[in-house]
């Protein structure tokens, strides 16, 4: 018999197209992805230099189950320098991705049938990390003409004497929006704590993104280093918490997990010290796609209200097209040969509605511009 929480998890939509792109692939079909958000760069080289010049020096055994002193502070300084808060190291645990930070977390802070608040749409995997741990996750609607930005006073509405903590995520996956310093100063005053999703910092392009301890202690940020330094396979990320949440946590990562990986923590160290013109470079060219991107969706159509100006996302209303998003995103899989992400994964608000992302080459970007036009164009020729 299946344990009940395994059958419950509901699959990762993305992930579906990705598999079946690659089923076509493997037939020799050429498809372009913008389905996946990965970066498209390779790790920049004094990474990948830290990385081996750890492994010769014999980083490869356990650490501290907190992480090594020396990144933990060294993140601690570069929160000091981007944010203007005080860290103390101890209010650190380094984990093996932002996955497993996550799952620490709600551990350390959910009993059975405790609420937390999550925007709709939502990154798709925190409703499962919510429940694994018997906890409720209860959804706020964001729309389009906002920018996809909560409003403080739908929260309220939604909060009960079990809701334990406000989910944000700023820059937005899926909408690649921000969150302003009003709302994020309005949701602060909120008495339960804050979990802030950080993981997109530093991918901005536009305006100014804030940490939620500019604003509150009452705070727990995830953040890590697969996105802004294109370290997704090395798996390095962490958590900020209050330091009366870090001995429990640390006795979860303890059990389930022990360390992050020795080597990858210190070519984490080299990331945050030695990696700046190499990000501000990534940077330039994300906003480049970016641009023409949202340029070329919006002469096809597609509904942008607000332009997303962090993460590397287009979130497109795509409703004159289909309401069946799923069913879109397949149909323009096996017709355009474009990988796409349906709205439908990311909650029930994010319907009739596509994720495009610009980690891709500009190449490859303007080919899948054309090849969803083309299409578009053939839907419309047999409507008439």
């Amino acid at each position: 018999m299946i344990a009940k929480r395994a059958e419950e998890i509901t699959p990762f939509i993305v992930m579906d197209v990705l598999e079946k792109a690659c089923e076509m692939e493997g037939q020799g079909i050429h498809i372009i992805h913008l389905e996946v958000g990965e970066p498209d760069f390779d790790t920049p080289a004094c990474i990948k230099k830290a990385a081996c010049k750890a492994l010769d020096e014999g980083h490869t055994h356990y650490t501290h189950s907190l992480g090594l002193f020396k990144l933990r502070e060294t993140i601690c300084e570069y929160y000091f320098n981007t944010y203007n808060v005080s860290i103390d190291p101890g209010q650190l645990v380094i984990c093996s991705g932002t996955s497993p930070a996550m799952f620490v977390m709600f551990a350390a802070l959910l009993e059975k049938g405790d609420q937390v608040i999550i925007s709709d749409p939502h990154y798709a995997c925190y409703p499962n990390f919510i429940k694994f741990m018997q906890g409720e996750p209860v959804t706020v609607s964001v729309y389009e003409d906002d920018g996809f930005q909560y409003r403080p006073e739908a929260i309220a509405e939604k909060m009960t004497t079990k809701t334990k903590a406000i989910f944000i995520n700023s820059p937005s996956n899926p909408t690649g929006n921000l969150l302003s310093e009003s709302r994020m100063q309005a949701i602060a005053q909120f008495s339960p704590y804050i979990i802030s999703d950080e993981i997109y910092h530093g991918l901005v392009y536009e305006g100014q993104e804030h940490s939620i301890l500019e604003f509150t202690d009452k705070a727990f940020v995830l953040n890590g280093f697969s996105k802004l330094y294109a370290m997704t396979g090395l798996r390095l990320g962490y958590l900020i918490a209050p330091k009366p949440f870090i001995r429990p946590m640390q006795k979860i990562q303890q059990n389930f997990f022990i360390s992050a990986n020795s080597m990858v923590q210190m070519a984490g160290i080299a990331a945050i010290n030695e990696a700046g013109n190499d990000v501000q470079g990534m940077k330039a060219i994300y906003n480049k796609r970016r641009q023409y991107m949202i340029r070329r969706l919006k002469e096809m159509g597609f509904g942008i209200t607000v332009e997303p100006t962090g993460a590397f996302y287009v979130f497109a209303n795509a409703k004159h097209i289909s309401n069946n998003s799923y069913q879109l995103a397949f149909d323009i899989l096996e017709k355009a040969h474009v990988g796409v992400t349906p709205g439908i994964a990311f909650g029930e608000n994010g319907e009739g509605y596509l994720r495009f992302s610009y980690a891709n080459s500009m190449e490859n970007i303007a080919e899948g511009m054309n090849r969803l036009e083309n299409y578009l164009h053939t839907i419309e020729s047999h409507q008439v």
